[in-house]
């Protein structure tokens, strides 16, 4: 949502507040004398739609209570309340469990995906977030048997617990690194890296960096 420039700014307003003692008209006037104010802002990153609304009218369709459906995916009712309102986000792993639990699989949660064809540009990819820091972009749609994502893993964010599903994954750093454990055993992975592995093997896996990775990630089938 920020960008590098954005950062640089308020790092600087912060060493006026901190180190010169201005209050907040004196540190927008020092930043406008600098000419850190007038700068173009970058285009940034689409947020994603939240999936509250979308697993609210699932739950209330089947007539459930949230005490049922979070006591079925191992969530508290307070924190699935907090989803369905856009008050919380998801971790991969529990979607994973929510969309089990619906019958569904995580494609379901995206937006609209109206982009159809071969080609799909940056700002007609669909996106979710997988979770504090995560966001996923879908690469393709219709009828696919390949499910191809763009993944934007902030620093220390993650899929928090493992899971597991049918298919294959395969991933590609393009930025950044990746840690990723299989049962067990961890993969710490580096830009240009590849790995492949089955998805019914546990899986869970987080950005051990300092800076975004991206990651293009493909399971197939597409039952993520």
């Amino acid at each position: 949502m920020y960008t590098h420039e954005d950062l640089r700014i308020l790092r600087r307003a912060v060493y006026f507040r901190r180190r010169r003692g201005l209050n907040p008209p004196a540190i927008l006037d020092r930043l406008r004398h600098e000419g850190m104010l007038n700068h173009k802002k970058a285009e940034a990153v689409p947020v994603a739609p939240s999936m509250g609304p979308h697993l609210r009218k699932l739950r209330l369709k089947r007539g459930e209570p949230l005490a049922t459906v979070a006591k079925a995916v191992n969530v508290s009712a307070g924190f699935l309340s907090n989803l369905e309102r856009s008050q919380s986000n998801a971790s991969v792993g529990i979607m994973r469990r929510l969309a089990q639990y619906y019958g569904l699989n995580i494609l379901d949660f995206f937006g609209n995906r109206t982009a159809s064809g071969p080609l799909i540009r940056p700002e007609q990819r669909s996106t979710l977030q997988g979770g504090p820091g995560v966001q996923m972009e879908l690469l393709a749609s219709g009828n696919i048997t390949m499910e191809p994502h763009l993944f934007r893993i902030a620093p220390g964010a993650g899929s928090g617990e493992c899971y597991s599903h049918e298919g294959e994954e395969f991933l590609f750093v393009t930025c950044g690194r990746l840690a990723i454990f299989l049962d067990n055993e961890e993969y710490c992975l580096r830009v240009g890296d590849s790995f492949y592995f089955d998805s019914k093997t546990p899986h869970r896996w987080y950005n051990p960096g300092k800076k975004e990775a991206t990651i293009l990630w493909i399971n197939t089938p597409p039952t993520f």
